[in-house]
C-alpha cells in the first residue's frame, strides 16, 4: 500500500459532491464513494488521521447507511459493507476517546 491518505482524502473531497450532482445523493455508485471517502479518513495505518477525521468518518457512514437502508434495503451488499464500516469506524472512534493523547500520559509520568 503506497499510504497516499492526505492525496486520497484530497480526491474524495473533490469528487463526492461531483458525483452527488450529477449521479445522485441516492445513487450506489455515490453511496459507494461515501464508504471510500470515509476509509480514507480512518486509515489504521495513517498517522496523520485525527479526532475530527473519525468523527468525520462516522457521521459520513451513518448517512450513507441511512440513504442505503431506504433506498436499496438492508440486504443489499452496498447497505451491508456500509453498515460493516460503520461498526469498524465507530470502533475505532471510541478506542481512540478512551486513548488519552501521548502529551497527558507524559505529563503523568513526571
Amino acid at each position: 500500500m503506497l499510504q497516499r491518505f492526505e492525496e486520497a482524502k484530497a480526491l474524495m473531497r473533490k469528487t463526492l459532491p461531483v458525483a452527488r450532482r450529477v449521479l445522485g445523493e441516492n445513487n450506489d455508485a455515490t453511496l459507494r464513494m461515501r464508504g471510500c471517502y470515509a476509509d480514507a479518513l480512518r486509515m489504521r495505518g495513517d498517522p496523520s488521521a485525527t479526532l475530527d477525521d473519525l468523527r468525520e468518518a462516522v457521521r459520513t457512514l451513518e448517512d450513507g447507511t441511512r440513504i442505503a437502508q431506504r433506498v436499496m434495503g438492508g440486504a443489499h451488499p452496498t447497505t451491508k459493507n456500509l453498515e460493516n464500516e460503520l461498526q469498524d469506524a465507530r470502533e475505532a472512534l471510541h478506542a481512540r476517546e478512551e486513548t488519552p493523547p501521548a502529551e497527558d500520559l507524559a505529563e503523568e509520568v513526571d
